[in-house]
């Protein structure tokens, strides 16, 4: 199933029943008083997040998310049933928009749940206009509509670490080794058409797709590949050392994050070298130090092939994650 990441559907609240106008009847007597009930009240629209990206791809041949309207006034005095609510699943790290108002909401936590669009109010029975001058009222009132609109829905990653780079960084592979993941690699650009998520040590690592030249504009994958970046909490910044010029290839990535902004420079970053099995040992030291004199920051390396360069950078990963996560709790 094709990853979707951004949806536009109709929604409606469920309207109100109406209220009804209806007299006592008790065998062997006259007409009596007003026995008109209430109508129900509309179901409301209802967003509840759950840690699954797919979810959105289930909705891609859906039309419209609507709740059950309620049932009219009733004779004896009785109501009508209230409708059910319609509850949409939606992943955690979605924005929510109301096309109609503006208004948005953001699902942040597994379990959130959000009234989105309220249903309407049920019309009252004629029993409610009873009064010591009106004694037999003829009046009810009709149920209130729900609110309803087209609604935009975009999903953020949320994410730990993310992991950037051009095409073809081998961010996936990294993923995959690091992970569970089954990222889809290849030796072409833009193998990754869509975020891969991979569990690691109680954190989520996210391969967001290559970002090319002019990305923050819309080229190539664009802002797809930059709206996912935005919640990550680190950075992974992948430079495959098969490039002739890592500084040319650091800096046109800073560069793409720069003009788009949302914060994106500001972010923790490291610095990963990546296919470090692709040049000899002393080339490899040699483009570490020549990234470092330049950024001022450490620079790591990494191969698939060499399980021990693996276990150091994950332990590096691991040690940066465990440091944003103790920096957040400092902070609450």
């Amino acid at each position: 199933m094709a990853f979707v990441d951004e949806l536009q559907i109709h929604m409606k609240a469920g309207d109100g029943g109406d209220g009804v106008v209806r007299w006592l009847r008790e065998k062997y007597k006259p007409k009596g008083g007003p026995a008109g009930g209430d109508g129900g009240r509309g179901g409301d629209v209802r967003f509840r997040a759950a840690r699954d990206t797919g979810l959105l791809a289930k909705y891609r041949h859906k039309d419209e998310f609507r709740a059950e309207d309620g049932e009219d006034g009733k004779k004896n005095s009785k109501d009508g049933k209230g409708g059910e609510d319609v509850v949409v699943e939606l992943p955690v790290g979605v924005i929510v928009t109301n096309l109609s108002t503006g208004k948005q909401v953001e699902l942040t936590t597994e379990g959130q749940e959000v009234v989105f669009l309220k249903g309407g109010e049920g019309g009252l029975g004629n029993e409610n206009f009873k009064s010591s001058t009106n004694q037999r009222p003829q009046k009810a009132t009709l149920g209130k509509p729900g609110e309803e609109a087209e609604v935009h829905i975009e999903l953020q990653l949320i994410a730990d670490a993310g992991f950037m780079g051009l095409p073809n960084a081998g961010k996936s592979t990294l993923l995959n080794t690091l992970t569970n993941a089954r990222a889809k690699t290849g030796s072409y650009e833009f193998t990754t058409l869509s975020p891969n998520l991979g569990a690691f040590h109680g954190y989520i690592l996210a391969d967001i797709p290559g970002l090319i030249e002019g990305a923050s504009k819309g080229k190539g994958l664009g802002t797809k590949f930059l709206r996912h970046i935005k919640r990550t909490r680190l950075l992974v910044h992948c430079i495959s050392l098969e490039n002739e010029n890592l500084i040319e290839v650091y800096e046109e990535i800073r560069k793409e994050l720069g003009e788009y902004g949302e914060g994106l420079l500001e972010k923790p970053e490291l610095i990963v070298l990546t296919k470090s099995d692709t040049i000899s040992e002393e080339e490899r030291k040699s483009a570490q130090q020549e990234l470092r004199n330049h950024t001022g920051e450490d620079v790591y390396y990494v191969s698939i092939l060499d399980d021990q360069l693996v276990e150091e950078f994950t332990s590096t990963l691991s040690r940066a994650l465990q440091e944003l996560k103790k920096e957040d709790g400092d902070q609450s």
